[in-house]
């Protein structure tokens, strides 16, 4: 692939790696260091004058430190006269603060989206955003690509019993993403109603939908501290189901989550790696990982080539 380089931010090195194994090239050389003060530096190694720049880097870790480096970078190379810049964001920091829920909020989604257009961004690739108008804050193109197939494709080999299952929303808000995975395994659906105090704390639960002797499985777009998931586990339990299984796009588990997964009956929680989960899979048994290096790859490669990425939201790449 000629005119093309990848650089892979300091987030999640392992998944930039895959990616330009994948697509066959080599990651390009790029030093991110710390000044003593704290200060963020990023040294380009190689040129990159007329090149169509990707650069990786994931909303996870240290989210602000993550978030300047992405921007340095992208700055780096717009002014070293890059022809295109593309940010590889496959989890999009500050997605939840997308909306004034409150009096005085901020939409930090919005400032981030800014934040990227003016850093001299000129195409964002990013992963099942936790709500689709995110979109509508950038005025550049943006290609929001879907875990779904990847992970319709793992309950059909990992669940045996995936004919007599019942896909459930934890949230009112999944409720859309949830019934395009029922209806293409063409299977129920149902859904919980929660009631928030407060962010981070679920205050009571209502399950809507019959989940009697079935295989319930849970599917979101995140789980942070995963109070949600495994109060929504106890009381699908409850209400009748044999298995509970997770399967989540961005698995953050900040907090307690590890304890409390550790704690809840799933068979399995599984995750995507577009946060590094190594550690976390230590920890906890119960954690999978599908990968979806060969998504973002695929997105890569016919945003190069000037092709279609609608391909992406209904297949995997072989």
């Amino acid at each position: 692939m000629p005119n093309i380089v990848l650089f892979s931010g300091s987030s999640h090195h392992d998944l930039s790696q895959k990616v330009a194994d994948r697509l066959g090239l080599e990651l390009g050389k790029v030093i991110t260091k710390k000044f003593s003060n704290q200060e963020t530096c990023v040294e380009i190694g190689e040129s990159v004058r007329g090149e169509d720049v990707y650069i990786i880097q994931s909303g996870c870790g240290e989210i602000n430190d993550n978030l300047m480096e992405l921007l340095i970078m992208i700055n780096a190379c717009k002014i070293a006269s890059s022809s295109r810049v593309t940010a590889v964001i496959p989890c999009f920091p500050y997605a939840r603060q997308d909306k004034k829920d409150k009096s005085r909020a901020p939409i930090s989604a919005k400032l981030v989206a800014n934040m990227l257009s003016v850093a001299g961004a000129d195409h964002i690739i990013t992963m099942d955003l936790h709500a689709s108008q995110i979109q509508g804050f950038f005025d550049i193109a943006v290609d929001n690509l879907y875990a779904e197939p990847a992970v319709l494709q793992w309950i059909k080999e990992n669940i045996p019993e995936w004919k007599n299952c019942i896909i459930v929303s934890p949230d009112a808000g999944g409720a859309k993403r949830v019934t395009s995975i029922a209806d293409r395994l063409n299977v129920d659906f149902a859904l919980i109603h929660k009631e928030r105090k407060k962010a981070n704390e679920v205050d009571r639960m209502v399950l809507v939908g019959d989940v009697k002797d079935r295989v319930a499985i849970m599917v979101d777009d995140m789980a942070d501290t995963c109070g949600t998931i495994c109060h929504a586990a106890d009381k699908l339990i409850d209400a009748g189901a044999t298995k509970v299984y997770a399967i989540l796009t961005h698995g953050i588990f900040s907090g307690p989550a590890i304890s409390r997964i550790n704690n809840a009956p799933f068979e399995a929680v599984v995750v995507t790696n577009t946060i590094p989960q190594e550690e976390k899979m230590k920890a906890c048994p119960k954690i999978q990982v599908i990968d979806i290096s060969m998504i973002l790859a695929e997105a890569i490669r016919r945003t190069h080539n000037g092709e279609s990425v609608s391909y992406l939201f209904s297949h995997v790449p072989l």
